[in-house]
């Protein structure tokens, strides 16, 4: 199955909202909607800002050391406790082969601290770098970044997702998901950023344009 098709059972199979869900979840959407990330965001185009986080096991990892080996494919995502990102990382591993063999790098980014990080890479799995951007400065640098709205921030609490804790500090920001392939000179090839969170770039697309840059 493609990520796309798992991403639509994945929905396919969520529980009906009830209604305070559903409106947090539609007070989100909307302000999402009113927002300027689709406007503001980095595109294709544009040249990809330089950065260093440290990934899961501690490790410091530089984006322009991975570019020195070929393109690298990166993505944001919303952090551990999304299913949808979870679905999204499981299908960059699947083809993490495909995409070595390309000589091309992949690369995941959250706001969620290296310990966390941790749980979901060995559940998972994951052998490529996952990578920590607490306070979400690099998915600034990128222009992707919001702030929850009150009532998403009140009701995750009342459900025992606190994200503040996960992302080590009290701001709860998030990054909307987004994909990137950026060149060996740090030029960004290609873009995908969707407001839904739901809705992902599919990897092997993905990887078939960063290995034109190879």
């Amino acid at each position: 199955m493609s990520l796309k098709d798992d991403l639509a059972a994945r929905t396919a199979g969520a529980k009906s909202f009830d209604p305070e869900r559903a409106a947090v979840y539609k007070a989100q959407a909307d302000a999402l909607a009113a927002s300027d990330i689709l406007d503001v965001a980095l595109r294709s185009g544009d040249r990809a800002p330089m950065f260093e986080l440290s990934d899961a096991h501690g490790n410091q990892i530089a984006l322009a050391d991975l570019l020195e080996g070929g393109p690298v494919v990166l993505s944001f995502y919303r952090g551990s406790w999304c299913p949808f990102c979870n679905l999204e990382l499981r299908a960059l591993q699947a083809a993490l082969a495909d995409a070595e063999a390309r000589g091309v790098t992949l690369v995941a980014v959250s706001p969620n601290l290296p310990d966390v990080s941790l749980d979901l890479v060995d559940k998972a799995e994951l052998t490529f770098p996952v990578l920590s951007d607490v306070g979400s400065e690099v998915a600034s640098a990128f222009n992707l970044v919001y702030e929850m709205v009150p009532e998403q921030v009140g009701y995750y609490r009342n459900h025992d997702r606190d994200l503040g804790a996960m992302n080590g500090n009290e701001t709860w920001f998030l990054p909307v998901p987004a994909t990137y392939v950026i060149d060996r000179d740090g030029v960004i090839r290609y873009d995908f950023i969707d407001l839904n969170h739901r809705v992902r770039a599919e990897p092997s697309e993905v990887i078939e344009v960063a290995a034109r840059f190879a």
